[in-house]
């Protein structure tokens, strides 16, 4: 019996193909959640640093200091 053009044949490559796309997908997506919360952090430290130079007139890097809690190790005594 030969075979015929009406019957169809799985092409494992293209299922395989689909499958690790998919998966490539759930992985980025995945990625991009778990960073979420390291955005929301570097979105309070921009507002942090903006508020204290405002505040105090002082450097950018005196205000990342400040903003990490290092304000008092910088102070010259």
């Amino acid at each position: 019996m030969a075979i015929t053009p009406d019957e169809k044949d799985f092409d494992w490559t293209k299922i395989l193909t689909s499958i690790a796309l998919l998966l490539c997908a759930f992985c980025l997506a995945f990625i991009a959640i778990t960073l979420r919360p390291v955005a929301q952090w570097a979105s309070n430290q921009n507002i942090c640093v903006e508020q204290e130079t405002a505040k105090s007139q002082a450097p950018i890097s005196w205000g990342v200091r400040k903003c990490n809690g290092r304000s008092k190790v910088y102070q010259v005594k």
